[in-house]
């Protein structure tokens, strides 16, 4: 069974925005942006398995990743050019390091 991804036309710029709002999602984010497609397990963040399919579940129903299988794993990578074109500077702004106060 293929997971859900949404059309990215059909998810709000709100749904995006609350799925970046979490840290550990970020973090997803952030390491797919730099890594590019990773393996599901390897994006280990200090929480339980649950958790991360959670996380990661909210990702894509966010429009955010994709989500491919190959055999028994599975390999999410960030739908970056879909979002930049889109909501254009979106990623980018939440993407970049602040720097510290």
């Amino acid at each position: 069974m293929e997971p859900y991804e949404p059309d990215l036309t059909d998810v709000p710029v709100t749904a995006v925005l609350a799925a970046l709002a979490d840290d550990v999602r970020l973090q997803m984010v952030r390491a797919l942006a730099e890594g590019g497609e990773a393996a599901c397990g390897t994006l280990d963040f200090g929480v339980s398995k649950a958790t991360r399919s959670h996380h990661l579940k909210v990702l894509r129903e966010a429009g955010l990743t994709r989500t491919r299988a190959a055999g028994t794993s599975r390999y999410v990578r960030l739908r970056r050019d879909e979002m930049d074109q889109l909501y254009p500077g979106l990623l980018d702004a939440v993407l970049t390091p602040r720097p510290p106060a």
